[in-house]
This record gives C-alpha cells, structure tokens and sequence, in this order.
C-alpha cells in the first residue's frame, strides 16, 4: 500500500492592511480637500462683491474711472460722510430701524400663536389652513400690488409706515407661521401636559412653558424677517412717497437716480445700506443655522 506525501500547502499572502488603510486615508484626504475647496470658492464668490464695494467706496473719481477692480491708492474715507449727507441716510436708516423692529415684533406674535394652535390644539379645519399657508408662501407679491394700493389709499395707511408693518407682515407670517410649527413638532408634550394637570390654561402654557422652548425658531424667524423687510423694494417705493418716512432701500434708490452720478458715493452709500444686516447676520449666524436646523423644515 503506497502512502502519498501531503502536498505543501500553498502560502496566500493576504494585502498588506497598511496599503488598504493608506488608500482609505487618501480617498479621505481628497474628498475633504475637494470641499475645502468649494467651500472656498463660494465664500470668494459671496464675499468679493463686498469688498470690491468698499475699495471702490475708498477711492476718488480719477482712481475709479481708471480702474473699478483695482486697490484705492489714497483712501478717501470722508466718502462715507459725504454719502451719509447727501443721501439722507441717517432718516432712511431710522425708518428702516422702525419699520423693520416692527414686522419683526408683529410677525413673531402672529407667527408663535397660529403656530402653537396648529401644532398642538385641535384647530377645525386645520389641515385647510396649512394648505393656505402653502400657497399664499408660494404666490409671488407682486400680485397684490395694486389690490393693496387701492385698499391702503381708502384705509388711510398708505404713505405711513404702519401700513408698511402690517404689509411686510402679512407677507412674512405664513412661512414664520410654517417653521415655527415645525419647530414645534420636535418639542416634547410632557411638560406641558404636566402644567395642564396642574390647573395651567393653555395662555399660562404657553407663555410658561412653550415659548422659552421655542425662542431658538423664534429668532431664526426674527432673523429672517428682518432681513426680508430690510432689503425689501418693491412694496416701499410703492407705499412710501414722502422723502420723510422713505426706508433706506428707497433712499438708496433716490440718491442713486440722482442728477450727478458719483459712482463712489453711490458705492460708499451702499456700503452703508448693506453693513448693518451684515454684521448682525455675521453675529447671528450659529443661532440662526441651529434653530433652521432643529425646525426640521426639510425633514418633517
């Protein structure tokens, strides 16, 4: 009886775990490069129109008419005085401090209380209601334009700022009005069914309870809304013809259609026009990111 030998196992090498980990890592490396990349470029390509508009603020007229993209040899910083002067600036940037903390305050109001009832009573005809939030969020205002005109005129709100509030309101409360729901959605019911329990209304609920939870939706909607009835045009030029109650958007637009085009003044004013909701968007921007994002509005 012949015994065969066992044949010699054949060795398999399996691949090095470095080599596997070093193209992991690499893939890695290059994806977040590409996104540093991009997001660098979307900041130069947001960011370089404004710093453009301040040098080009900064210089004088010989320098601007040689050249609008280049540096300003001699910073003219009396531009921003003599803007502010001759466009009126400082009555167009209280107006607009007046108007804006006003549809600020009132849509919030009206947003927080429709947002409450539709997100946590039993509204009839509810779901209707959400419908119409939707649609009149997605007409375009130019629609009611003229409807509104007419209406202001016979109401006696037309050249008031009053009537600019309870516009800029009715235009901003539906969206404020969807996010805040949203928001809302995510809050847990336990505290509040705590203080029902307790003998609490549901003003005492929401006041107590309801509303220091929602004030990270509330200044996102604040945020938003301001920015909206600061850089809004259409709607003031319309309703607002007195040089006295004009916002700064209008008064821009007035010193820009001016007889003398000073295309450094023009830019050193709206420069001005632009660095108040520049800076508060930039001392703001963590919370109005957090609270967008804990409204759930892409999710719900």
């Amino acid at each position: 009886m012949s015994v065969t030998a066992p044949s010699p196992a054949v060795s398999r090498k399996p691949p090095a775990a470095p080599a596997r980990w070093l193209g992991h890592r690499g893939r890695f490396v290059l994806g977040r490069t590409t996104v540093y990349v991009i997001l660098t470029a979307l900041a130069i390509f947001s960011l370089g129109p404004i710093v453009l508009f301040f040098f080009n603020a900064l210089k004088t007229d010989s320098q601007y008419a040689a050249g609008a993209l280049g540096l300003p040899t001699t910073w003219e910083w009396r531009n921003f005085a003599d803007a502010w002067t001759q466009a009126n600036m400082g009555a167009g940037l209280e107006n607009s401090a007046v108007v804006v903390l006003g549809t600020i305050v009132l849509t919030c109001v009206v947003a927080a209380f429709a947002a409450y009832a539709l997100a946590r009573l039993k509204v009839r005809g509810a779901s209707a209601f959400m419908t119409y939030l939707l649609v009149a969020s997605a007409l375009p205002s130019q629609m009611f334009l003229v409807p509104l005109f007419y209406l202001w005129a016979k109401a006696g709100l037309y050249d008031t700022r009053l009537g600019l509030i309870l516009i800029y309101c009715g235009l901003f409360s539906p969206f404020g009005t969807l996010l805040l729901r949203s928001f809302m959605l995510g809050l847990p019911r336990e505290l509040e069914e705590a203080a029902r329990v307790d003998g609490a209304g549901e003003l005492r609920v929401f006041a107590r309870i309801v509303l220091p939870n929602m004030l990270p939706g509330l200044l996102t909607v604040a945020l938003t809304t301001g920015l909206s009835a600061y850089n809004e045009f259409l709607f003031a030029v319309t309703m607002i013809q007195s040089d006295s109650r004009m916002p700064l958007s209008t008064t821009f637009f007035t010193f820009q259609q001016g007889f003398t085009q000073n295309f450094t003044l023009i830019s050193a004013a709206g420069f001005i026009m632009i660095a108040p909701m520049l800076i508060l968007f930039l001392l703001l921007q963590r919370r109005f990111i957090s609270g967008l994002a804990n409204s759930g509005m892409g999710g719900r």
